[in-house]
């Protein structure tokens, strides 16, 4: 059924050209465009990860057999063309003195390994532009991701867990002054939802009746892009007690962030700083954790499980040819008040820190680039925690992963 989806779309894009050069009638601007890709990668051993590896996030943790082996010390490879990519866009219509655009956008990486391969949505957004302001509808980066600054890796993950990164529906609303923009945004959960009692999903948010708040100051000029930011997000981890009670304990939670990228003719620098509480959502090493509990009722407070984040990238800007070198470093800050119950999150319940080095060459010739990246990503994973959740104690563990990108870029623009 997909495949039938796709050929019915490119058999309309077809036509939608076709039709656009054969007439003077002024109508919309129907634009094709996306990539195809193929990633090759060895790891040096078993790693955290989405897609059967393609979505690396960091190396596993040591387990041992009888003997003493590590178990995960075993490397693996992996071929994949998964993250593929479609985008349809129309443009060159107006109502209510705004220019309209839509896009929608998708790639072949699914929601789980277990329908892999499959066309999922990406983005897919209506915008309307007037003169000083912009609405945007749909689903669209996280606010937190900043599409002004973000890394330019080989790597599908794009510096997570390093740098936010997420897609959810919203309304954005962008307005400029000058050289100044100021950006509100409300978005919900979909494909990254909140961790919680029972699971991933987005409906601790909603059950909280209100939406993820974020507002961003973003300063730029023609070489030189900054901004600050900061989110608030409330949920409902559950409805009903242990003992069977109904309840709407609410969890409330803060993130802030700041980058700055500059570029010149030879090189750009971009660096970022990122702190979070309960933002597993963004794929970030953070959660909470029940500090209060009766027993009697089953009643829970929460607070959230705190992290920051930075990563900085500089590369060349070389039209065939491109260096690259990504840093970045993250670590578990725990809670302010003692655990007494459950921790829900992304990796909070081992990690202590991460950091990770990539290098990277990318070649361009054409419509095709070949790019080359090594990964080095360490775990520091805790041994011992105190009743925050800080680790006292910590393992290193380090994979290397070598990643080759092969892409074939095409645009009917």
């Amino acid at each position: 059924m997909t495949k039938s989806i796709l050929f019915s779309l490119i058999l309309l894009s077809s036509y939608l050209c076709y039709s656009q050069n054969n007439t003077s009638e002024k109508k919309q601007d129907f634009r094709l465009s996306g990539y195809i890709k193929n990633d090759f990668f060895l790891d040096s051993r078993q790693t955290v990860s989405a897609r059967e590896g393609s979505f690396l996030l960091w190396p596993s943790a040591i387990i041992k057999d009888s003997n003493g082996k590590d178990i995960n010390a075993a490397p693996n490879f992996n071929y994949l063309s998964l993250q593929s990519r479609l985008a349809f866009s129309w443009t060159g219509t107006e109502t209510l003195n705004a220019e309209i655009s839509a896009k929608i956008e998708g790639d072949f990486f699914a929601q789980s390994n277990d329908n892999i391969n499959l066309f999922r949505l990406r983005h897919a957004y209506i915008k309307m532009n007037w003169e000083k302001t912009e609405l945007l509808m749909g689903q669209y980066w996280i606010p937190s991701f900043t599409t002004e600054c973000f890394p330019g890796t080989v790597s599908f993950n794009t510096g997570t867990p390093f740098n936010p990164f997420g897609r959810n529906p919203q309304i954005k609303i962008t307005h400029t002054l000058d050289k100044i923009k100021l950006v509100a945004v409300a978005n919900t959960q979909r494909d990254y939802a909140s961790r919680g009692i029972d699971g991933t999903s987005g409906k601790y948010l909603s059950n909280s009746l209100l939406p993820e708040l974020t507002g961003i100051i973003n300063y730029k000029t023609t070489n030189f892009s900054s901004g600050i930011g900061t989110a608030f997000k409330q949920i409902v981890p559950q409805l009903i007690t242990d003992q069977g009670l109904a309840t709407n304990q609410k969890l409330s939670s803060y993130s802030a962030f700041g980058y700055l990228k500059l570029k010149t003719d030879a090189v750009t620098f971009k660096i970022k700083s990122f702190y979070g509480q309960n933002t597993s959502d963004y794929l970030s090493i953070s959660g909470f954790a029940v500090t209060e509990y009766d027993a009697t009722t089953g009643y829970q407070k929460y607070e959230p499980i705190s992290s920051i984040s930075a990563w900085s990238e500089i590369h060349s800007n070389g039209k065939k040819w491109q260096l690259g070198l990504f840093g970045g470093y993250s670590k578990n800050l725990g809670t302010k008040s003692n655990i007494v119950g459950s921790i829900y999150g992304l990796g909070v319940k081992d990690i202590a820190s991460l950091y990770r080095i990539s290098p990277r060459i990318v070649y361009n010739t054409g419509k095709l680039r070949l790019a080359t990246e090594v990964e080095y990503t360490v775990a520091n994973y805790g041994t011992s925690f105190d009743s925050k959740q800080v680790a006292l104690t910590t393992e290193k563990v380090a994979n290397t992963r070598l990643l080759v990108g092969v892409y074939y870029f095409f645009d009917t623009k």
